[in-house]
């Protein structure tokens, strides 16, 4: 069963198992009550950043709240349309299944490294090395789909050509008695 999975494949999956579960609670969390939730472990930069230097309102930091736990859950649903992908071997042998995860890591990067630079500019170091961590896996995995290229399809077979339209053996030419 395992003989035609790529390294990318496993790593997409391994991340998949990550991100699915921590950022649905993380969004949810926020959904639910977010100020609260934007002001929890995982996304204070964020709300430290915004409230700091951005000077926003509560209204508007309970936007910003609200579009960020929608990246979030974007970014959870394109790894989860890749794990369904993935279940099906004709999809996964061809590499058809890279696009939602390509998707998944570059909007992933793009919300942890935003987060990282935050962290970094209100001083937060838990939550520096949180979002840093998760960039990094996101890289390494985008760097794995980069790399690592589906398997070529089979090529099919040639037609055999009438024996006298054959290739002679070692590239002889064909004389008149040798017939």
């Amino acid at each position: 069963m395992f003989r035609n999975w790529r390294i990318g494949s496993v790593n997409g999956a391994l991340l998949a198992a990550y991100f699915i579960p921590v950022w649905s609670l993380i969004a949810f969390s926020i959904i639910v009550a977010p100020v609260r939730g934007l002001y929890e472990r995982p996304s204070v930069a964020v709300a430290l950043y915004l409230s700091d230097h951005l000077q926003m309102a509560g209204m508007d930091t309970v936007r910003a709240a609200w579009l960020l736990a929608l990246g979030r859950l974007t970014v959870v649903a394109f790894f989860a349309i890749y794990l369904v992908l993935l279940c099906i071997p004709r999809t996964r042998k061809s590499g058809g299944s890279d696009e939602a995860l390509g998707i998944a890591l570059a909007i992933g990067s793009l919300i942890s490294f935003a987060s990282m630079v935050m962290a970094s500019k209100v001083g937060e170091l838990a939550a520096l090395r949180l979002h840093a961590t998760e960039l990094l896996m996101l890289l390494g995995a985008a760097v794995v789909l980069v790399i690592e290229k589906p398997a070529a399809a089979p090529k099919t077979a040639e037609v055999a050509a009438p024996p006298n339209l054959q290739p002679l053996g070692l590239e002889q030419a064909e004389l008149l008695h040798n017939r």
